[in-house]
């Protein structure tokens, strides 16, 4: 039956690679089930209702993108996403969380959509590649502000907007050796060096008696608070169309350099260097990313962390299966998720932000009408605590810069008109 569904053989490989492949992608993604529930909960919502969520959406994507599309690629709630849903959306636009998850089930229809129309390649191939890179680096710096504030390394100042905080605190300091703890484990290669880090935190600030151990394992917390709570006509609202925006495109950009990358590295591509059956693994995406809504978490997207799996010999989807009843079994650990403190996921944002900001060696620093545009970008995202900001000032610099320097030619309809519409937006939603 397995050879049957994932053509084993033909892949060359067995079931007990692929097992030790899925093994390997879970441990190195697996911190998202403690990490998610702690950004998300800020809003309000139920930590255990978001933990349940998290593992759900997981294992449904997961499962798609393995039975569907055949792939060894793993989804989960994406880093970066849900931060802007937390702290921008509901935090500083201040609409509620349920309007946010409408946002988020939008962008997921349409990103279906596109996909089933064959939209997705024009979409894809037409925004620069100065400003791909600038909004992965600004969702980086977006998740680094994040950690060192949840860390209290970084605190508001009155005369200079930020300013540092206090370094002798055990959770600063216990920040700091969890981050080095990572870099230091991701090194030397050791699988699962974000969760390590994570749980070695939580371990030490136990026996400090910072936290209380409140057990080990447990029925899985209700889904009630979360599930089906999503207020999408809240979320039709005009002055969330750059929200809805930002969820899509970052999803799109994330999505497919994913699965090219876990592709080429897999050596998954056809003999023309295009990978077979990408619609249907754009749809697993999308698909995903609307349960996810639904049962009460933010956008669900492919794990670049995928490709530790596809070398350790992953090569179908049935590694995708196994890592989907990992997150499965991950509802009965909800005590354990529930005790870890933000000072200890915080060395893992700002890990995933250095990983992240790694895009910017790739902008052509020469060409100041490609690297203006991409360093706007970036910076933009967090000094105005916003993903969906950070994109349309990029756009707008882009198409200006290239427009002044007589650059025509590197400006295409599609880059124009998104300029334009943030333009009229500024002007007239965000006017006063």
């Amino acid at each position: 039956m397995l050879e049957r569904l994932f053509q084993l053989q033909a892949h060359g490989t067995n079931v007990r690679k692929e097992l030790v492949a899925g093994i390997t992608t879970f441990l190195t993604m697996a911190y998202i089930i403690v990490v998610n529930p702690s950004i998300l909960s800020s809003t309000g919502m139920d930590f255990g209702a978001v933990f349940v969520a998290t593992c759900l959406a997981a294992t449904i994507g997961t499962l798609i993108m393995g039975l569907w599309a055949n792939y060894p690629i793993a989804l989960a709630p994406g880093m970066g996403l849900n931060a802007f849903f937390s702290f921008t959306v509901v935090g500083s636009l201040g609409y509620s969380w349920q309007v946010a998850l409408g946002a988020v089930f939008l962008s997921g229809l349409i990103f279906f959509l596109l996909s089933i129309f064959k939209i997705r390649e024009w979409i894809i191939n037409s925004i620069p590649m100065s400003l791909r890179f600038g909004i992965s680096a600004g969702i980086g710096f977006f998740l680094a502000l994040i950690a060192l504030k949840n860390a209290g390394i970084v605190v508001d100042h009155p005369a200079t907007l930020v300013g540092l905080g206090e370094l002798k605190t055990a959770e600063s300091l216990l920040f700091f050796g969890g981050f080095v703890l990572i870099c230091a484990l991701s090194f030397r290669r050791i699988t699962g060096a974000v969760m390590i880090g994570i749980i070695a935190v939580t371990v030490i600030a136990m026996m400090l008696g910072l936290v209380e151990y409140n057990g080990f394992v447990s029925a899985p917390p209700s889904l009630a608070p979360t599930f089906m709570q999503l207020d999408i006509a809240g979320a039709l609202n005009v002055g969330m169309i750059s929200v809805v925006f930002a969820f899509l495109f970052v999803d799109l950009f994330d999505t497919s350099g994913t699965l090219i990358g876990a592709a080429q590295r897999g050596g998954l591509l056809d003999k023309d260097g295009k990978l077979p059956r990408l619609g249907r693994a754009l749809m697993s995406d999308s698909v995903a990313t609307m349960s996810g809504a639904a049962l009460g978490t933010s956008t669900t997207t492919s794990y670049i962390e995928s490709t530790a799996g596809i070398s350790a010999g992953g090569r179908t989807g049935l590694t995708s299966v196994f890592v989907a009843l990992l997150f499965l079994a991950c509802l009965l650990l909800s005590p354990i998720a529930s005790i870890i403190p933000a000072y200890a996921t915080a060395p893992a944002l700002l890990y995933v932000a250095v990983l992240m900001a790694s895009g910017l060696k790739l902008i052509d620093w020469d060409d100041i009408t490609e690297a203006a545009p991409a360093v706007v970008t970036a910076l933009m995202m967090p000094l105005t605590f916003s993903i969906a900001n950070g994109i349309a000032l990029g756009f707008i610099t882009y198409a200006v810069i290239k427009a002044l320097s007589g650059r025509w030619s590197d400006l295409n309809a599609s880059v124009v008109v998104i300029a334009i519409v943030f333009i009229l937006k500024f002007v007239f939603l965000d006017a006063g």
